[in-house]
């Protein structure tokens, strides 16, 4: 062999020795990687299944919350129509003179100088008092302003109640 050839023989001894050493160390970057991957996966597993979670749980929240306001919502309404309905029986019977509104009168005042017996009916309330009754218009105005009221004061318990149940 010729220097020349044992020079080529040693260059080829390490050329094949570096590509099986190139070839090991590929394998075993390929193992990392495949490993790296694997876990990076159950990582993304297990925030993916975290992030359901959450979601259902804040789904499952949301809906109680709808729920209870709708409750209320009906428990509202329920009370604006039974105060409708009452006032609705009330400016009824006034209008058809089974009802009438009468004020007490201060027998001290000296500016009330209108006679007005003190004598009650047989469905009086208050006895031996002086009493006025009113004017049936008036009457059914001041049924209008309570009944206004009345629904004013449903409206503000259903708002008051609906910001507590936001609050929780």
């Amino acid at each position: 062999m010729t220097p020349a050839q044992i020079l080529g023989a040693i260059l080829l001894g390490m050329v094949i020795s570096a590509a099986g050493a190139w070839k090991v160390q590929d394998w075993r970057y390929g193992g990392r990687l495949a490993n790296q991957a694997g876990q990076f996966q159950s990582d993304l597993d297990l925030i993916s299944a975290a992030a359901a979670k959450q979601t259902r749980d804040e789904t499952d929240k949301r809906l109680a919350l709808e729920q209870q306001l709708a409750g209320q919502d009906q428990q509202h309404t329920k009370e604006l129509s039974d105060a409708q309905r009452n006032q609705a029986v009330l400016r009824d019977r006034l209008a058809t003179s089974d009802l009438r509104l009468s004020v007490l009168l201060d027998s001290a005042d000296p500016a009330s100088g209108c006679n007005v017996p003190s004598a009650t009916g047989a469905v009086g309330v208050v006895h031996a008092a002086r009493r006025a009754q009113l004017d049936p218009a008036h009457a059914q105005r001041i049924i209008t302003i309570t009944d206004d009221g009345d629904k004013a004061v449903i409206a503000l318990r259903a708002c008051q109640d609906y910001v507590r149940t936001i609050q929780k």
